[in-house]
């Protein structure tokens, strides 16, 4: 396997850190492009994409804006950028499958979307899903509604008080202080990551993870889920987008699957007739990160082995 890292300049001249997983002398039958979680980065799915490349799929991922390297190099962790930031690292998205294009033309893109990074796919697949051939979604959420709007007016006062870029920790408390709720007994403030003890250590070991985000980045956020809701530009996805929705039962983002359930169920009322989902049983929120995550890996690569077909 070949592992390597570079920097791709946006049309806004920001610097993105890109990660491959690659084989030497061999054709790939697909590429993922991996968008990570809030508050974590690219270098954490290194399992899954060993286990990929192993199986002839290649990988491809960036540090998002405020994140891992990227963030590192701008000199700010928790923060997108100054205008419409939830946005821009969609487009950022967009550029870098142009890059994958470019080096590997003809191959099938599929799209991975984890948490945060499953907003900004479901965000992505409104603007740019002719780019791919697949959308595989994560541990995602539901419409904050009424929550969300509460969440922003919060947000926008905190801008206010201590400026976009400052952490937020009462953002923060509000967006994840129960998320430990249904857990009896928590050893840590991140149990609701993973029933894997020695995952969830890792994660708070890591300097890149488990950072308070800005105002602003909660702001940006809670914006980009409002827009992956709203009908009207759910229309704008192809009513047969292959897409792969998986969470785990247990996962609190998910509202323990309800939420998810609810995300199906408006795109099926919208039309799209291609989703395939998986509800794993007792599974926290990061399923690549589970005891189980050997039969997480092996549903999503069957599942792309069965676009595969459909498409030749």
């Amino acid at each position: 396997m070949k592992i390597s890292s570079e920097w791709i300049r946006m049309d806004d001249q920001t610097e993105v850190y890109l990660k491959k997983w690659e084989a030497e002398d061999v054709i790939p039958k697909a590429i993922i492009h991996i968008s990570h979680g809030m508050a974590e980065h690219i270098e954490r799915y290194d399992e899954f994409a060993s286990f990929l490349v192993s199986n002839g799929i290649f990988v491809f991922g960036n540090d998002h804006r405020g994140h891992g390297q990227t963030g590192e190099r701008a000199g700010l962790h928790g923060y997108f950028t100054d205008e419409d930031g939830f946005e821009r690292v969609v487009d950022d998205l967009y550029e870098i499958n142009k890059v994958i294009q470019k080096e590997y033309p003809g191959t099938p893109i599929f799209l991975f979307g984890h948490s945060m990074g499953s907003f900004l796919a479901r965000r992505y697949i409104q603007k740019y899903a002719d780019s791919i051939n697949g959308v595989i979604i994560s541990g995602t959420g539901g419409n904050a509604g009424l929550l969300g709007k509460v969440g922003k007016s919060i947000a926008k006062r905190e801008m206010r008080k201590n400026g976009p870029k400052t952490p937020s920790p009462l953002m923060n408390r509000l967006t994840f202080g129960n998320y430990n709720r249904n857990i009896e007994q928590p050893k840590t403030e991140f149990d609701w990551l993973s029933n894997d003890p020695h995952q969830v250590e890792k994660y708070m070991k890591d300097p890149y993870c488990g950072f308070v985000c800005s105002a602003g980045f909660f702001y940006d956020l809670l914006t980009g889920m409002e827009r992956i809701h709203q009908n009207q530009l759910i229309q704008f996805i192809p009513k047969d987008l292959p897409m792969f929705i998986f969470s785990g039962e247990e996962d609190p983002v998910g509202r323990r699957s309800k939420g998810v359930l609810k995300v199906i169920d408006q795109y099926k009322r919208n039309g799209l007739r291609n989703i395939d989902s998986v509800f794993f049983k007792e599974g926290r929120h990061e399923m690549l990160n589970e005891i189980n995550r050997q039969d997480v890996f092996n549903a999503v690569y069957n599942w792309i082995l069965r676009q595969l077909r459909f498409l030749k």
